[in-house]
């Protein structure tokens, strides 16, 4: 009876430890917050093949979840951009072009303005219905390697009155959402990233406003 009752002891401990280990394997690792790099390479779906072009992606895909399943598959963070980018060095007077959708299928290398830009303007080429917009977050500052890191862009869409977000180069590959408001996604994100948010706007580009509108300004009167 003794052996008995040590041994349903013990099946029990190996049950428990089972079951703490299946859990912890469940939780999700924490976000490195002080990088908008992945986590961790995304799988892409098996079988998955892009269009060969930009312009038969086009002709080919309906909806975000196209967009989002070449995002997947294709995307590759590049850090020594994103220090480039950084308001250290643009307070240098360092400026680098965001790319264009087009180069940015052939070359899927960037950071998180390049990504949402291709997420925007492709979603508003096949699905303008979609209302995609971007995303800007400010969080509090961080500093890598003496440049200071502050913005994230995503870009946003609705659908059925809910709010997405997708083309996030911290999670390539994965639609957020549906959220009943922006400020939702917003709060949960902060919780995500393990960073405060300060500030966050929608915007229609990812182009300062001040800046077009001192483009604006320099361009000579019409005759």
């Amino acid at each position: 009876m003794t052996a008995l009752r040590a041994l349903l002891r013990h099946g029990r401990a190996v049950v428990a430890l089972g079951v703490l280990a299946t859990a912890c394997a469940a939780v999700p690792p924490a976000a490195d917050p002080a990088s908008d790099a992945p986590e961790g390479p995304h799988a892409a779906a098996p079988g998955y093949k892009a269009p060969p072009t930009y312009a038969e992606a086009l002709r080919g895909w309906r909806s975000a979840e196209d967009v989002n399943a070449w995002i997947g598959a294709r995307f590759e963070y590049d850090m020594a951009r994103a220090m480039r980018l950084s308001e250290t060095q643009r307070s240098r007077g360092g400026r680098l072009p965001i790319h264009a959708p087009d180069a940015f299928y052939e070359s899927p290398r960037g950071v998180c303005v390049d990504l949402a830009r291709f997420g925007v303007e492709t979603l508003r080429a096949i699905d303008p219905a979609a209302k995609p917009a971007y995303l800007m977050i400010e969080f509090a500052p961080v500093s890598v390697a003496g440049n200071t890191l502050r913005r994230h862009w995503v870009a946003a869409y609705e659908r059925d009155g809910k709010h997405y977000f997708f083309a996030d180069s911290k999670r390539p590959g994965h639609i957020a959402g549906p959220y009943a408001s922006t400020q939702a996604f917003v709060d949960d994100y902060a919780r995500y990233r393990g960073r405060e948010i300060v500030a966050h706007r929608e915007r229609a580009s990812y182009e300062r406003q001040e800046r077009r509108a001192a483009r604006r300004q320099e361009r000579p009167a019409a005759p």
